[in-house]
């Protein structure tokens, strides 16, 4: 999407029904064939002709510059194709820890997912947190095990680490057929047949089930229809009545499972070698659910809940995810619930309240698009006009508003300060930054208070380069940039602490007047990182009041008395207060608020906290020395330690600040064999000296 608009792209798919759409999302851990399965699912589906390779950089969902350097993906992307009548909107999502706030954004609006192993690896660090993030927001999902043909691939290994590490019951579906690299198909287990990809001849062959494997295909039969039949109660009956399960009733309980979560189906195959893909694509359209299978979308308006159906002719309600600044315009990407959007609509954005012009319509295919006439309910398309429209908005029918709840916004950890190289180009960087962060909510820009620097912040080092690199590429303004700083956090150690605040001012005219008396305890746990409540009895503070100085409290945690550091991990009671028959007021309780939380937290004893990733470091075993030895000079935890074949996989917890630099490092202590991967683990203690 970031190519010009007037790029063409082939014909999408002719409308669908409603119950033959799939809104798809791919997710993975870095390097587990995420981008080269998207790939095959175009090529199969006759979306491309020919399917890239990321070792190429011909892929079509990594259209950007940097994500065919890198060889990563970095931006999500959508596209969509067809498949046995199916519509199939589906949206690649990066797979570095880095870019997560991308697959949030992507997740938030998604129906379901296909979830990518490694067939060596199994689950990785990544694969769990995108696991939890599809989880929270409820998103069924299959899992396809990758790169079968790789030596060491194990499928049944696989489906442990899913059993052990995700928790839910994987119910596999396939046998392979042949190990490593003589894999060439797989043995349907519902339909008891084999698919066998011949190599270079595209479309699967239908065999029967090899004579040495009937015996294991039956066993693994029968193990599948106990463990469905232990999961769905109408298999658990049927199973009872016949002693078996048919193939439909047996596919019928993996849908309803699936879509419940109670279950898993998993399938294998090798993307890279093409085997594998139209099973896959099958199960998307027999397990994954429609807009339909889906209960309405619940949003709010004015403190009520309001509810949309997926209905074409109901009244429009779509959820921005995504915003990209192109060249020749802004193109807003959106998943549309209810109602139809058509090109020249004025629509609201009920987040702002103020109106927005569709100028077009776009279904797109990555960085390619079509223009049409109208997209529908459970339609994920892109529009052209909206001028101030940001990511988590809702755009609505302008006489039936809502608010659909927006995907909430990572928080960064790290920043880097920026500086234009001329003095004339402050204005135009302070423009480029601003677009940065209005493409992508997980960056953020402020100025330092202290030293009048311009901080960049965002959820990783990867993330800040990517970043700074967009500036660069785009003709923008030369800058430099400072060493990466880690976000640290302060909060509230000890005991409980009290303190009492009257607020009271007299200029001339109205007079503000407010009392709080304010408890101030740690919180326990890993739970939010601030609560609030009151305790005020026969109403001596009003309600009214109340919000006022919650609201005032949760201004002071914005930057704590250690250091400037937002404060986290405590909770604040309001147990007494006073208030004036004229002069006091919202505004008043709320300066009080503030200011006696300011003053309470100086009074309390603090402490800094600084970011935490839990790291995963692969390296050959001979070097597992040096690297545990490092690890402990980087004040490392080292938690588990593993040994697989030649090599050692060693699970420690690090501090952030430690890790920049040590992709680097780790390849010169192991002579370029030793790789890591990290997903962030919350916060931890940091040491004093850390504040400076």
């Amino acid at each position: 999407m970031r190519n010009d608009l007037t790029r063409p792209a082939p014909v999408p798919p002719a409308a669908v029904p409603l119950a033959a759409v799939r809104n798809l999302g791919v997710l993975a851990h870095v390097d587990a064939g995420k981008t080269t399965v998207t790939e095959r699912i175009l090529h199969a589906t006759g979306a491309v002709h020919r399917p890239g390779e990321v070792h190429e950089g011909t892929t079509v969902t990594d259209f950007d510059a940097q994500e065919r350097e890198r060889g990563i993906t970095i931006f999500a992307a959508a596209v969509s194709c067809a498949w046995k009548g199916c519509r199939i909107n589906l949206i690649d999502t990066p797979g570095h820890v880095d870019f997560a706030d991308e697959v949030e954004r992507s997740l938030r609006v998604l129906d379901g997912a296909v979830v990518v192993l490694d067939a060596v690896a199994g689950v990785e660090p990544q694969s769990e947190a995108v696991w939890r993030q599809a989880d929270r927001h409820g998103v069924p999902r299959i899992v396809l095990v990758n790169k079968m043909d790789r030596a060491g691939a194990d499928l049944d290994a696989a489906v442990a680490s899913i059993r052990e590490r995700l928790h839910p019951a994987p119910l596999a579906v396939q046998l392979p057929v042949g190990t490593e690299d003589r894999f060439r198909g797989v043995v349907d287990l519902l339909g008891m047949r084999t698919l066998v990809w011949p190599d270079g001849a595209g479309e699967p062959v239908e065999e029967p089930v090899p004579p040495e494997l009937l015996a294991e295909a039956g066993r693994r039969r029968r193990a599948l229809e106990e463990a469905v039949a232990e999961l769905h109660a109408g298999a658990l009956e049927e199973f009872c009545e016949r002693g078996a399960l048919t193939g439909p009733a047996l596919r019928a309980a993996l849908r309803d499972l699936t879509r419940t979560g109670d279950g898993v189906v998993v399938l294998c195959g090798s993307a890279y070698r093409d085997k594998g893909v139209e099973p896959l694509l099958d199960a998307v359209a027999d397990y994954l659910p429609s807009p339909l299978d889906l209960p309405p979308v619940a949003g709010s308006w004015e403190g009520a809940e309001v509810r949309r159906e997926a209905d074409p002719q109901g009244p429009l309600a779509a959820l921005v995810f995504k915003v990209n600044a192109t060249a020749t315009g802004r193109l807003t990407s959106l998943r549309i619930y209810s109602g139809t959007l058509r090109k020249g609509d004025v629509v609201r954005d009920a987040t702002t309240g103020r109106t927005e012009r569709v100028a077009r319509v776009l279904r797109l295919r990555a960085d390619r698009y079509r223009e049409v006439e109208a997209a529908v309910a459970g339609d994920i398309v892109a529009v052209a006009g909206p001028k101030g429209v940001r990511a988590g908005a809702t755009l609505c029918d302008r006489e039936h508003p809502l608010v659909l709840e927006p995907p909430a916004p990572a928080e960064p950890v790290v920043s880097v300060a920026v500086e234009a190289v001329r003095s004339t180009d402050t204005g135009r960087l302070a423009e480029a930054l601003a677009r940065l962060a209005e493409e992508d909510p997980s960056l953020t820009v402020r100025t330092d208070a202290e030293t009048g620097q311009t901080l960049l912040s965002g959820m990783g080092e990867l993330h800040l380069e990517v970043a700074v690199e967009k500036i660069r590429r785009s003709q923008g303004p030369g800058l430099t940039v400072g060493r990466p700083r880690v976000a640290l956090r302060e909060t509230v150690v000890g005991g409980t602490a009290g303190f009492v605040h009257r607020h009271v001012k007299q200029d001339g005219g109205a007079g503000q007047f407010a009392h709080v008396v304010l408890d101030v305890e740690p919180l326990d746990g890993d739970g939010p990182g601030f609560e609030f409540r009151s305790a005020v009895t026969g109403g001596r503070v009003p309600q009214e009041y109340v919000r006022a100085v919650e609201a005032g409290c949760r201004d002071a945690l914005l930057d704590g008395p250690l250091g400037g550091h937002p404060v986290t991990g405590l909770r604040v009671v309001l147990t007494d207060g006073a208030t004036h028959v004229k002069d006091s007021s919202e505004t008043a309780f709320r300066t009080a608020g503030r200011a006696g939380l300011r003053a309470a937290l100086r009074a309390c004893r603090l402490a800094l906290l600084e970011p935490v990733a839990e790291v995963t470091v692969t390296v050959p075993a001979g070097h597992l020395g040096g690297v545990l030895g490092d690890l402990a000079a980087r004040r490392g935890r080292v938690h588990a330690s593993e040994a697989r074949g030649g090599t050692a996989v060693v699970g420690a917890v690090v501090p952030l600040a430690e890790l920049f630099g040590y992709s680097a490092a780790l390849r010169g202590r192991t002579r370029g064999r030793g790789t890591f991967v990290s997903r962030p683990a919350g916060y931890a203690p940091a040491p004093v000296t850390a504040a400076g």
